[in-house]
């Protein structure tokens, strides 16, 4: 059996949540999986249907608890969990299935330095898995061979994708990065809290987590620090001020991303450096001048859509990325790190439309 005809078994943990329902929403359209457990906490005991009414074919599959026996069984285990959950699982997992491909949708796996951890999370520390942004510099060729991915935050992809071609060629300056996001209520998950209520949120938009305490910062400025050649020990001189806010739409990230071009750089030139690096890239998008991106143009679709803009009055550099939060933000590149990790077509199952 060829590798284009294989069927990799695959399960999902946390699979009533929206990461979870988006990942199996995503492998029903896969040609090669065959979807096996569907494991949860608190919900274990109810059936698909209560959750995700359109995943009609799993609609009477039942969610179990939890049984780390029964996913080291599977090829691939995709966790979709609340942060510091994870960890459970994967240490105990790793022992009794060490070829077993782990897909983490959570922050356990994805900080370099447990100081940045300790601050933003506070729980244990644990060891970094391969990155699953595909895009980023020889990640793919690293993805290739791994058994351990960590998939990135929402808003720090959409940030990262705005940034990377800029970074790479050294157009910006580090200590001057400021980023306003746009975010959907589905980057809170279905946590039940008053501020997230619909009463609360129709009609309205409203900051949360300002002045540097959001969970994603050390993630950012992570991505930045590698990009741009510093160590995981030094991350320089780079200060990114990241302020998300939440919009009155289901899904969706508008990021807002304005910088300060270094001397040797200009507005032209920095165009053909983004339109040349994401020229082959099936799932990154760069916008004609003028042509604004948004979040409506790629809901539902593992795309980003890029836009520039040169702020002649200020000086500085405009890029706009839109994303879906739930896809490209979370279930796609998923789905995308877990194709090139099986030896599959990168594309597979995913939609860019």
């Amino acid at each position: 059996m060829g590798i284009g005809t294989k069927l990799f078994k695959v399960s999902v943990v946390g699979a009533s949540g929206l990461a979870g329902g988006e990942v199996l929403r995503i492998l029903l359209k896969h040609p090669n999986v065959e979807i096996t457990e569907l494991m949860a906490y608190k919900t274990a005991g109810t059936r698909i249907i209560n959750h995700h009414q359109h995943l009609f074919a799993l609609g009477e599959r039942t969610l179990e608890h939890v049984d780390i026996k029964k996913l080291s069984n599977n090829d691939v285990v995709f966790l979709a969990l609340p942060h510091g959950k994870s960890g459970e699982i994967t240490t105990e997992l790793r022992k009794l299935a060490p070829d077993i491909l782990i897909v983490d949708l959570g922050a356990d796996h994805r900080l370099d330095r447990a100081e940045d951890w300790d601050k933003f999370y506070g729980s244990e520390f644990l060891d970094p898995y391969t990155y699953g942004l595909p895009e980023l510099p020889g990640i793919r060729t690293i993805l290739k061979t791994t058994r351990e991915i960590a998939v990135p935050g929402c808003n720090v992809t959409a940030i990262t994708l705005a940034l990377l071609p800029g970074i790479l060629a050294h157009a910006f300056e580090l200590d001057d990065i400021v980023a306003v996001l746009a975010n959907g209520y589905s980057g809170a998950g279905k946590t039940l809290r008053e501020d997230l209520l619909a009463t609360n949120a129709i009609n309205t938009a409203k900051p949360y987590q300002t002045g540097g305490i959001h969970r994603h910062v050390p993630e950012i400025r992570q991505n930045i620090a590698k990009l741009a050649g510093l160590g995981i020990n030094n991350y320089g001189n780079v200060q990114v001020n990241f302020t998300p806010i939440l919009v009155p739409m289901t899904r969706g990230i508008l990021a807002t991303c304005s910088v300060k071009p270094t001397s040797s750089i200009c507005a032209k030139k920095l165009r053909e450096i983004y339109e040349e690096f994401y020229e082959n890239e099936f799932f990154v998008k760069v916008l004609p001048p003028q042509i604004n991106a948004s979040t409506g143009s790629v809901s539902g679709t593992n795309t980003a859509l890029i836009q520039l803009a040169h702020d002649i009055a200020s000086g500085r550099i405009t890029i706009i990325a839109a994303i879906d939060n739930l896809v490209r933000g979370t279930a796609g590149q998923a789905v995308q790190s877990m194709n090139i990790a099986l030896g599959l077509d990168e594309v597979t199952g995913l939609d860019n439309l």
